[in-house]
Formats: structure tokens, sequence, C-alpha cells
């Protein structure tokens, strides 16, 4: 976009008042524009935009001004541009600064010069020196062990696990470290805010940290009256809220493992991942309520032939339906627990590598890959959140998910193991509401992911309410767009968004931003601490160190908190077969497409594989291709492509048909996309969206018959459909 624009020196009063603004507002601002132009002349383009976001830009003057502001201050300036840079005195408050003030000189040697202009250096020895660094990060999050681990890192581990050995000899518990008053915290600190949707106008509700603990005993103690087996399976398919926050803590502190599923899977999907898992037993609630809409979740989980339920009410304290026999209400099964109320649960302390919780991404097989989180996975969420999103005691953090993804059980352990507060909203996070609770919840780091931030921007649902009080947002799930971004930092005075990238199978993020470094919009700035990143050149090699170039990014194999093992696959043929080595070791696959600027700041491309991400939801292409091949009998067989808009932001999913006769005519592949969008939706999930159909002659293979999606893709963008998505 920035071609249309003028450079700041040509803007005129006329320009500004062209996008909606009074002349007298119009004059004032030419005239705080010439002023700092005068001061901050055109040598030095990121220290007049600061300036300008600043003093002259706020929530309430039109975006389109915004643009002009910003594509005007750096026009001409060529790629990466930083639409937020680090000021040093309040870089050295941040976490990691407060870290490298103390013990930078120690740590780094001569090297070190202060925060900002060290972190890149600190970055690679977290890397070179996983034993000092991450004991020093573990002591930072003041993480309780029973019994210490004897080092940081075995790397003397057999061939199939090239990743190492973690905290060896060390046990401890999660969850009691969450409900650790560590930290200098009160118990009386307010530890969970929450708010239902149809009460936006009552105040915000609130749960010591006292509370909490009481509610997860009490909820640990029924556990126990269940008499399930050690280390059970205890499947979790409900909203975000606080009742499902105690259940997650309560099944780690008893030492079972939570099985995470998303409430809006299909009976059919339930199914899947309870039989994988091996759950013994599923918490559920008995509907999802959404303004007018009534969603029966309970009723889901009777179709899933789910294991024994406890069912939790959506409003009020009781059950308005029939329960399947040996199925419990929530109350009944608190009941069980009654003499126990305010008596603490003792956790159940397990060794570092046992699983604490089951999370399922999909592959290109089919069936989700049931992946592992251990006792380390949540170290490594809280130690992310500590290091790049700076969460710190007196935050207060909302991240719109659930349960069911990664970022659900990253929420719980990013905040409260640093001691943090974290908001939940109990409804769709798409409107005013969620905009108003923000506000009244006093947020100071959002979560979103890019269509959430588009919604928001079209509806223009945050007018009006103050989130002034936000420090730093946090983005995931998808790639996002340049001028949605632009727009949102606008909505917060133009505080930092940084990008975070990672997987389930990483327990956090391998690639993302710090706020001790300039961010440039919908971009990276750092490998994640701990974590060294290469990108493949065209003969599978990695390329030189800081070269520019795209490629598949590969990860070093040695981080903290990555998986070793899956449920229903060999981890080593997914994540280290066929890869290539780096001064000996083999590089750990990830699959995703990434760009290295010559900045040096990171862009994502996309899957390299036929996996595709669909509104921050991973999907294989064939559990789609498997749906439509059924839809109707003119169809022969399906290629689901997830396709980037050239303007960048999330992919779009196209089915490409092959039809049994010629060619159907238009009005039909009309009514082809209406049933594609019916069944995905019914059968996978309802937020997939089918954006268009195309017809081919024949699907492109390999010699092997293999389906080449990416070709499709490639003829797709070269064709222009991409620009009507």
């Amino acid at each position: 976009m920035a071609y249309s624009y003028k450079s700041l020196h040509s803007i005129t009063s006329s320009d500004i008042e062209a996008l909606g603004i009074s002349g007298d507002v119009a004059e004032n601002l030419l005239i705080d524009l010439a002023e700092i132009i005068r001061n901050h002349g055109s040598s030095n383009p990121p220290e007049r935009w600061i300036q300008i976001s600043r003093r002259i830009l706020h929530p309430n003057l039109p975006f389109s001004f915004h643009q002009m502001m910003y594509y005007g201050c750096y026009k001409d300036f060529g790629p990466d541009p930083p639409a937020w840079i680090p000021d040093p005195k309040l870089a050295s408050l941040t976490n990691v600064g407060q870290l490298l003030e103390r013990r930078g000189k120690e740590l780094l040697g001569e090297i070190y010069k202060n925060p900002v202009l060290s972190f890149s250096s600190f970055q690679e020895f977290s890397v070179a020196n996983p034993e000092v660094y991450w004991k020093t990060i573990l002591d930072e999050l003041n993480i309780l062990f029973s019994v210490p681990p004897k080092c940081i890192l075995d790397e003397n581990t057999s061939g199939d696990n090239p990743g190492g050995n973690w905290l060896p000899g060390a046990y401890l518990n999660p969850a009691r470290n969450c409900l650790n008053n560590g930290f200098k915290r009160s118990l009386d600190d307010i530890v969970i805010r929450w708010r239902d949707e149809g009460s936006d106008d009552l105040p915000v509700n609130a749960m010591t940290l006292q509370e909490l603990r009481a509610q997860v005993w009490l909820a640990a103690h029924a556990l126990n009256a269940l008499d399930l087996e050690e280390e059970s399976a205890i499947a979790i398919d409900m909203p975000m809220n606080v009742e499902s926050v105690i259940i997650y803590l309560a099944i780690v502190l008893a030492g079972h493992i939570v099985v995470s599923i998303a409430d809006s899977f299909s009976p059919r999907e339930i199914s899947t991942r309870l039989k994988i898992s091996k759950a013994k037993a599923i918490f559920t609630q008995d509907e999802i309520i959404r303004g007018d809409k009534s969603i029966p979740l309970y009723r889901r989980v009777i179709d899933a032939e789910a294991p024994m339920a406890i069912v939790i009410p959506a409003r009020g304290s009781s059950i308005r339906m029939n329960l399947r026999e040996n199925d419990l209400s929530w109350k009944n099964f608190l009941g069980k627990a009654r003499n126990l109320r305010g008596v603490e649960y003792i956790a159940v302390e397990k060794p570092a590598g046992a699983y604490t919780n089951i999370l399922f991404s999909s592959g290109t097989t089919g069936e989700p890959k049931a992946i592992p989180w251990t006792n380390i996975s949540p170290l490594k969420s809280a130690a992310d959140a500590w290091c790049h999103l700076d969460i710190r005691q007196g935050d207060v953090v909302a991240w719109p998910t659930n349960l069911g993804w990664m970022m659900g059980p990253w929420l719980v352990y990013a905040s409260l193991m640093n001691g943090a507060c974290m908001a939940l909203y109990n409804g769709s996070p798409l409107g005013p509401a969620f905009a108003k609770f923000v506000q009244d919840a006093e947020v100071t780091m959002l979560g979103v992911i890019p269509t959430i931030v588009r919604t928001w921007q079209n509806s223009n649902s945050t007018s009006g309410y103050d989130w002034s009080r936000i420090r730093c947002f946090g983005s995931t799930g998808e790639a996002s767009n340049v001028d949605e971004y632009l727009w949102l930092m606008g909505r917060a005075h133009y505080k930092p968004v940084i990008e975070y990238c990672g997987g389930t199978e990483i327990g956090g993020s391998f690639i993302t931003g710090s706020l001790l470094q300039p961010q440039s919009l919908a971009a990276f700035s750092t490998a994640a601490m701990g974590c060294k990143l290469f990108i493949l050149g065209e003969d599978g090699n990695p390329l030189p160190p800081n070269v520019p170039g795209v490629g598949e990014l590969a990860l070093c194999p040695h981080m903290f908190g990555a998986s070793s093992t899956l449920l229903n696959g060999n981890h080593y043929k997914v994540y280290f077969k066929g890869m290539p080595t780096f001064h000996g070791q083999i590089l750990r696959r990830h699959g995703d497409l990434f760009e290295r600027t010559s900045k040096g700041y990171y862009r994502a491309h996309g899957r390299a594989d036929d996996t595709m991400n669909l509104g921050g939801i991973k999907v294989g292409s064939i559990e789609i291709e498997r749906v439509c091949n059924s839809v109707d009998d003119s169809v022969l067989e399906t290629a689901a492509i997830g396709v980037p808009p050239p303007s960048g932001g999330p992919e779009k999913l196209v089915i490409a048909v092959v039809l049994k006769s010629p060619e159907l005519p238009n009005h039909n592949l009309s009514l082809l996309k209406k049933s594609f969008n019916s069944e995905i939706q019914k059968k996978l999930n309802p937020l997939f969206k089918v954006s268009s159909v195309v017809t081919l002659p024949s699907l492109p293979r390999t010699a092997t018959n293999k389906v080449m999606r990416r070709i499709i893709r490639q003829r797709l963008t070269q064709t222009g459909l991409n620009s009507k998505l």
C-alpha cells in the first residue's frame, strides 16, 4: 500500500481533511507533524515514527490517517520498517533487562553492553550454554522441585531421541508451581478475572490465589474419590472458563494426564481423540451458550461414546437434563469430597519426563498426531512468557483460546507460573462485549490471532473502549497482515505486537519477538531463547548463518520442552528422519516455509507440506478431502489447498475438484461449495470454511502417485485466483 502515500513533507491540510478530519483538527495535526519533522529530520525515519505514534496518533483518529503517517514516514525506507522501538530505560525494567543489568557481564563477559544492544548475544548464549541459561531461568521462575535435576541436559541418549534428556532425575508438579505463592505474592492476590457473555454491564468477577487453591484442592480430592488408576488420561471438552482451569489444574495436581479436546469438535473428532488417548473420564458442559444460541455439548460427548462424564452447567448450579447412568453432575462430583473442603491436596510429584497433557495436532495422514506434554513443557511455556512477552506479577493476561489447543494450557502456565493474573471471557471474542472486557479487566497483555483482529477492524468493535493499560500484544496461530496489525497497535497507543510461532510439539515458540528489539509488522525478530533456526536451501542443506533466503525451516534438536514421543506415531520418523546434519547434529523438521530478510527479520510463508492452517487450526488436507470426496456422486476426487491471499494474512481453503463427467455449470459449482462447507463443518470443525471451488481435468501426481498439492497451489496463485479470495 505504501506506493499510494505521500512523503510526510508533502502532506497538506487538505490531504488530512480528505480523510474525514475537520479543518481545525487537521491544521493542529499538521503543526505537530511539522515540529516533529524539524526536530527529527529525514535521516532517522524510525525515531520520527516513534514521535508521531506517541505524540500525534490516537485511536479516535481515522485509521486512514494512521496509514498516511506510517507509510509517509517510511516512504523509500525499504523493507522491514520498525513499527516499535524499545526505550532503553523501559527495556532495563523488563524481566530479561533486569537479569542482564544484574548479570550481563558475568554471563556474556566483555561483549556485554546493555540489555538492548546485547539481547542477540544473550539469545546465542542461551543456545550455546543450556546448563547455565536454563538453571538461571528456572531460578527466576522460582520453580519448585521435590527432587532437583542432576543436570539440565543429558545429550547421551539413544539415536531415536536426538533431542536429549532434559532435567534428568528431577521430580516436580506443574500445577503445584502454579498455586505456589512465590514472587512475593499473597494469597489475596487476584489470579483470575472473568466475565460471562451477557453480563457485560456487571463488574468483572475475580478469584484470589487462596480461592483458586481451595477449588483446585477440592476437585483433586474428588478425583481421588473416583478410584481411577494412577496417571489416568482424563479429557476436558468445554470452553476455557474458570471451571475448566480449575479442572485442568486439579487433574495435573493429582498426577493424572489431561486430554485436550476443543469444544468445537464433532462427535467423530471427540471419539477419535478419546480412543487414541485411552481416556477414562471426561469433563464437559451441558451446553455452550453464545448469545441466543445453545450448542448441546454434552450431546456430542454422548454421541462420541465417551467414558464417564462429569457435566458442568453452563449457567446456574444445576443440570437441567438427564444424564447417562454413571455420569455425574459437577455438584455431585464435588460432593464426593465435601468432607475435605479446605484441606490441602498434596501434589503428586512425577519425573520431569512424565506425561501431564495429551494434545493433538493434525498431520498429513488423516489421523491427528497425539503429542504428549511432559512436566517440562509447562516450564517452556512459562519461560517463553517471561522472556519474550515479559509477563510478570501485576500483569493481566488475556488470550482468547481453548484448552483443546496448546495456547489454552500455555495461558494457564504463562500467567500463573509468572505470578500474573489470567483474564477469561466466557463468550465470543469477536464483538464489542469482549473489547469492553479487555478494558474492564485492565488487561496488560492481549493475545490474538489475525482472524480476530480482522473482524474487530471490519466491525469497528473496539471503538470507544480504553485499551491504554495494554503493554504489549501477542499474536500466534496464522500469518498476520501489516495493515491489520498497524491498526491493532493503534488501539493501544502503539504498543508492540510480539509475533509468537511454535507448535504443540514445541510447548511454546521457536521464533518470536522481544521487547528488547525493534519490532517490524508481521515479522519475527529473533529465534526463541534456547532455540537455533536453520533455513534449508534448494539442496536441502542449511543456508549460511544470517544470509537472506527462503526455504523450509529446520530446528536445532536440543530444545527445552520439545516433544520426544508420539502416542500414535514414530517420533523420529516424523521429525528427524531424512533431515540434514549441522556440526554432527541431525536437525529437527518443522515444515513451515520461512524467509530471512536482509535486515535480519523472519517472515512466515505457510506450510511446506500438505498441512494447512485455517483460522489458527492446523488441519491435514487428507482429512478435508476424505469428507469432500463423498459429498456428491459427480465428484471423482478432490484436493484441499491452503492458499494465502496476496495481501497477506491467513490461508483460505480452496477445493480443487476432478469431476466424473465434463465440467458442471457454475451454479452447480456453487451448490457443490455449499455442500462441501456443510459437510466439513459438520464432520470436522464448524470454524472451517471453503472460500472457492475450482475444477481440474486431473490432479498432478508424483511417480509414486502422491498428489502434488504444492503444484496446484502455485497454479492457483499464478492464475490470480488468490486475488479473488
